[in-house]
């Protein structure tokens, strides 16, 4: 659900520097939450075929790669949310561009996730792409968004429309 929420904070954050683009980040991003609830279903869905004696351990196996795929294909929208954030944060005005770089960089990383057998043998590569999310998160907490700039993008992107 706190991803839900950040989503929503994003979309309105990044707004004035593409509209479209956000939407369709935000989009990306909730499709991701979708998947991966419904991957959590197949997650605990094991635990009950188990428990009764006449049901196949076969029919507990099939959940488990069911959640793994529906975890890997979560991650494919994750990534294509971070390629477009990135994007957004490179556009603006009020972040730094390299900020961007790093989350779009972590994104196209996350896009090996597409074909699950590379995914895994970059398997501890891949947590150095979360680099720019955390830089991202870090900068938040710490800098924050340069206000004036983003009520500048606003307003620019108010006049225009």
């Amino acid at each position: 659900m706190t991803y839900v929420v950040v989503t929503a904070l994003f979309y309105e954050l990044f707004k004035p520097v593409n509209k479209t683009v956000s939407l369709v980040a935000a989009f990306m991003s909730l499709m991701g939450c979708a998947v991966l609830a419904v991957g959590c279903v197949f997650y605990v869905a094991p635990l009950p075929a188990l428990a009764r004696a006449q049901q196949s351990p076969a029919l507990a196996l099939m959940f488990i790669k069911l959640y793994a795929q529906s975890f890997n294909t979560s991650f494919v929208f994750f990534a294509l949310y971070n390629l477009l954030i990135g994007y957004l944060i490179f556009r603006s005005t009020f972040m730094p561009r390299i900020l961007g770089v790093a989350l779009a960089f972590g994104g196209l990383a996350w896009l090996t996730f597409l074909w699950p057998p590379l995914a895994h043998s970059l398997g501890s590569y891949l947590l150095l792409c979360d680099v720019g999310e955390g830089a991202l998160i870090v900068w938040l907490l710490v800098k924050g968004v340069n206000s004036e700039r983003w009520n500048e993008q606003a307003k620019a992107t108010r006049l225009a429309s």
